[in-house]
């Protein structure tokens, strides 16, 4: 069983074509998707169309949960969009575009999925969540202690646990024997070259499941371009975190 999965693509369709193109010669026969596919990037609709898409294609094979900015898309008030632009910006004028640009059944969309979900394969059981077990916008990043780790996964039955959030890859095989991966960032990636990253994850019959975080090349000043195009308020500061 081939298993591609992406998180945090966060409108970022040229990305999220560029991982497509990637996994498909990985020849993948599920796909799981982590969360935040709308905000803070350049084609919140396009992101969302390709990703339905590959719904259509995959069917219940095609598993998506929401991430913490999907929700803040979904639910956002004026006391959000205000907390939001005071804390951080760029971000807040992002969010307050992105709901004026975006199909209203695209944000409907992701304000019914789940925050996380459970699946077993081949014996082997799998928990998707955004940023950790307890809490969608809990940061699992690179170089924490086991025990940080183990308290943040200690209520999950699960043997491999799958998160994003942090938009950095992490890995962290547990003594509780639980493995917990972050997958990264497909569409604002946090590497030094900020390029798309996602996993490859394949399990055989008898549960044993090997992984490898995949690094894409893609044209990100293309990106930088179309942010700057839309032309919100401190939009500079979010197209540079695109390169």
């Amino acid at each position: 069983m081939n298993i591609a999965v992406l998180s945090d693509i966060h409108g970022n369709l040229a990305a999220l074509n560029a991982v497509v193109s990637d996994f498909e010669k990985f020849n993948p026969d599920m796909i799981f998707c982590l969360g935040d596919y709308i905000m803070a990037g350049y084609n919140p609709n396009g992101t969302m169309e390709k990703l339905l898409g590959l719904k259509e294609k995959f069917k219940d094979n095609f598993i998506m949960i929401q991430g913490n900015t999907d929700k803040m898309v979904a639910t956002c008030n004026n006391e959000l969009l205000l907390n939001t632009k005071n804390s951080f910006a760029c971000m807040g004028y992002s969010l307050e575009q992105d709901i004026k640009i975006t199909d209203k059944r695209n944000i409907d969309f992701v304000k019914n999925l789940p925050e996380k979900t459970n699946i077993e394969i081949c014996g082997l059981k799998i928990e998707l969540v955004h940023g950790s077990p307890r809490r969608q916008n809990e940061n699992i990043y690179p170089g924490l202690k086991e025990e940080t780790v183990e308290e943040m996964v200690k209520d999950s039955n699960a043997e491999l646990i799958l998160c994003g959030h942090t938009h950095k890859p992490a890995g962290y095989s547990l003594s509780s024997g639980k493995t917990v991966i972050n997958v990264g960032s497909v569409g604002r990636s946090m590497t030094d070259n900020k390029m798309p990253v996602y996993l490859q994850l394949t399990i055989d019959k008898n549960g044993q499941f090997y992984t490898e975080h995949k690094v894409v090349e893609y044209d990100n000043k293309q990106v930088y371009n179309h942010i700057m195009m839309r032309n919100f308020p401190h939009c500079e500061e979010l197209a540079e975190m695109f390169v």
